[in-house]
């Protein structure tokens, strides 16, 4: 098969690999039908976290069923099926008190820019749908397993309440996917901090009420200027840096609540700056399982589309365009088709 390596901070290449194999009796082999490049994919790429030595990329999935183990019996040859980048077994203590993520058998994905890939714990990871698809909802649906759901996870560690005040940090495709995710839990306010005009219409597309542009300690003061001086009930921190994360503890309210999704890079938070706040902190990798069959209803639906993120379209052997281009911001989220 054909898939996308990391050699070096900016050297992504398509070459041919191994086709996956069934390795273990839970495993499942999907044949992609979108894949995409993530945001956190660009860590390494721009030579913010290590690459070692070269190595599949892509953690975000669609697919059809080409095989399954011995153990699987929730999805069969054929179907079209949704999945995380966390695997789960969906059966663990963790898993049964929703946080899939930190399943005990948990492995991340991390060989979705290819042609196929073998999914671990496919009995708990893998949803399929009741039918195929039309091929117009595969890019929400593939948000579905990375983005969308992250995002939703921000809203809900933040405790998104209906008629509530939310503030977005962060423009990229988690943070408007927050923006979607507030929105439909009910908040009356949704204020989405972004300084790119096509990202700003986007989150005003998707329910944001209010754009913020400035950042640091001036974004902050919007915000307080926004919210009578008090801060918001809740803040989604989409993004992941020190000053994000900055921002988003200085814009809650006493009380309030952050919920922070950006994996950190270099974030410390001051415990006695947090003590004396009285605002309520949660994050981590998002529990997408959780929350799979109702994003996917949501998508089928039509009430949500999230995959209105995806503005760049390439063919699968051009991934690396895609990470020039999302590295650039000539793109928020790149899709590819194999």
């Amino acid at each position: 098969m054909r898939g996308a390596v990391i050699h070096a901070p900016g050297d992504v290449r398509f070459e041919t690999l191994d086709d996956p194999k069934i390795l273990t009796p839970t495993d499942a082999i999907i044949r992609t039908a979108v894949s995409c490049v993530c945001g956190s994919d660009l860590w390494p790429w721009r030579g913010l976290e290590p690459v070692g030595d070269p190595h599949p990329m892509g953690h975000e999935y669609v697919g059809f069923v080409e095989e399954v183990g011995s153990e699987v019996t929730s999805v069969k040859p054929g179907q079209f099926v949704v999945g995380s980048f966390a695997t789960s077994d969906n059966t663990c203590a963790n898993c049964r008190n929703g946080f899939q993520s930190n399943c005990l058998h948990r492995e991340f994905m991390s060989t979705c820019q290819a042609d196929y890939v073998r999914i671990p714990n496919a009995q708990g990871t893998l949803v399929a749908t009741e039918q195929v698809p039309d091929e117009d909802l595969w890019p929400s649906l593939l948000a579905v397993s990375d983005v969308m759901g992250t995002g939703w996870w921000a809203a809900d560690a933040a405790e998104v309440a209906p008629g509530s005040t939310a503030v977005v940090v962060g423009d990229g495709a988690v943070g408007l996917s927050a923006v979607i995710a507030a929105k439909e839990m009910g908040a009356e306010r949704i204020i989405a901090m972004s300084r790119h005009e096509s990202r700003q219409k986007l989150a005003l597309e998707f329910g944001a009420t209010d754009i913020v542009s400035e950042r640091g300690d001036e974004g902050i003061a919007r915000i307080k200027d926004l919210t009578g001086g008090i801060g918001a009930d809740s803040v989604l921190e989409c993004v992941g840096t020190a000053q994000a994360m900055r921002q988003a503890l200085h814009s809650a309210r006493p009380g309030g609540n952050v919920g922070f999704v950006g994996v950190p890079h270099e974030v410390a938070i001051d415990g006695q700056e947090l003590f004396f706040s009285h605002v309520g902190l949660r994050g981590g990798p998002a529990p997408v399982r959780r929350y799979l069959p109702e994003l996917i209803d949501l998508v089928l639906t039509g009430r949500i589309e999230p995959g209105k993120v995806f503005d760049l379209t390439l063919p699968l052997d051009q991934v690396a365009e895609g990470y020039e281009a999302m590295d650039e911001r000539r793109a928020i989220k790149a899709l590819l088709k194999p």
